[in-house]
C-alpha cells in the first residue's frame, strides 16, 4: 500500500530546462507530525528508474532545513535524477545519534518509495553540505545506520561530502581547543565536544574516518571544499588518504576563491568549477 501523505503539496513547475515536479512535507516516519521528519521529492517529468540524489544540508546540526536547495533540484533533475531534500530533528532538542537515525530513517522511506517517483532505489549517492557533509560520509562508511533499516551498502553509488570539518572529530576537537588556549580565546558554550556526547569514544564512533575499511561496498567519493579554508580543507586531507589506503576510488575538489556557504550556493550553477567537476564525477559514477 502507497503512503497517505497529509497535507501534501504537490507542484508542477515547467522550467526553460525540464518539466519538474514537485513533492514538499512528505513524513518519512509513520504517523509523525513533525515538520523537521519530512522531505521533498523532486523530480524530472516522466521519470522511470533514475540514479537519486539525497541531499543533507548543514547548519552546524541546530539550523537549516530542507528548502535551501538553490538551484541542485534542476541541476540534478536536468541531469536525469531524482533530488530529494530531508530534514531531521536538530540539537539540542534531540542528540546527535538522534539525528543521524533521523537521517537513516528518512534514506530508508527513499528506498522503499521512490519507485513511485521515478527513482530507481538500487542506485542513491548521497550528499550534503557542512553538518550535513558529516552526516553524509558517516551514513556511507558506518553501516549499522542503514542495516538497522536493511538496507546493503551495495545499493549506495556515491558518497559527496561538501565542505564538512567533521570527518575526523577528535583532531577537530583537539585543533579548536588548542586555537582557544593558545591565543586566549573564551571557548565555544556548545562546540564539537558538546554537541557530540563529550565522550572521546563517541567523538570516534560519529567520525567517518574510524568506519573506513575495504570490502564494505563503501562507495566512491567526491570530497568538496574550501581550498583556503584551514579547517575543512584539513579535513578533507583527513579523509582523502584514509579512503585511499583502504582502495576505494576518491576524487578531492579543492574549490578556489570561494567561501563556506558560497560552495555550497553555487552548486547548479553554469561555469562554477565545483559543479564541473561534481558533472565529472557523476558521469563516472553513474553509468
Amino acid at each position: 500500500m502507497k503512503p497517505h501523505f497529509p497535507l501534501l503539496i504537490i507542484l508542477a513547475l515547467t522550467s526553460l530546462a525540464h518539466s519538474q515536479t514537485i513533492l514538499r512535507d512528505i513524513p518519512y516516519i509513520p504517523n509523525s507530525s513533525d515538520k523537521l521528519q519530512t522531505l521533498d521529492i523532486y523530480s524530472p517529468k516522466d521519470a522511470k528508474n533514475l540514479p537519486v540524489l539525497f541531499w543533507i544540508h548543514g547548519g552546524g546540526w541546530q539550523t537549516g532545513d530542507k528548502s535551501e536547495v538553490k538551484t541542485k533540484p534542476q541541476f540534478f533533475n536536468d541531469h536525469g535524477y531524482v533530488f530529494v531534500s530531508t530534514n531531521y530533528r536538530l540539537l539540542p532538542k534531540v542528540d546527535m545519534a538522534t539525528l543521524t537515525r533521523d537521517v537513516a530513517s528518512a534514506f530508508a522511506f527513499v528506498h522503499s518509495h521512490i519507485a513511485d517517483h521515478g527513482g530507481d532505489p538500487h542506485r542513491i549517492l548521497v550528499a550534503g553540505h557542512s553538518a550535513g557533509a558529516q552526516l553524509a560520509a558517516l551514513l556511507c562508511t558506518d553501516e549499522k545506520y542503514l542495516a538497522e533499516h536493511h538496507i546493503p551498502f551495495t545499493d549506495l553509488k556515491a558518497c559527496i561530502p561538501v565542505d564538512g570539518d567533521t570527518y575526523d572529530i577528535p583532531a577537530i576537537i583537539e585543533l579548536a581547543e588548542t586555537r582557544w588556549r593558545l591565543h586566549h580565546m573564551p571557548p565555544q558554550k556548545f562546540g564539537h565536544r558538546e554537541k557530540f556526547g563529550n565522550d572521546p569514544a563517541l567523538h570516534r564512533d560519529f567520525s567517518a574516518v574510524y568506519h573506513v575499511a575495504e570490502h564494505k561496498n563503501i562507495p566512491p567519493f567526491l570530497i568538496l571544499y574550501v581550498a583556503g579554508h584551514p579547517d575543512t580543507s584539513a579535513q578533507a586531507f583527513r579523509l582523502a588518504p584514509v579512503l585511499n589506503e583502504a582502495h576505494l576510488p576518491t576524487r578531492t575538489f579543492p574549490a578556489q576563491e570561494t567561501t563556506h556557504n558560497k560552495l555550497n550556493d553555487d552548486l547548479g550553477q553554469p561555469n562554477d568549477p565545483a559543479t564541473k567537476a561534481l558533472s565529472d564525477f557523476l558521469a563516472d559514477s553513474i553509468k
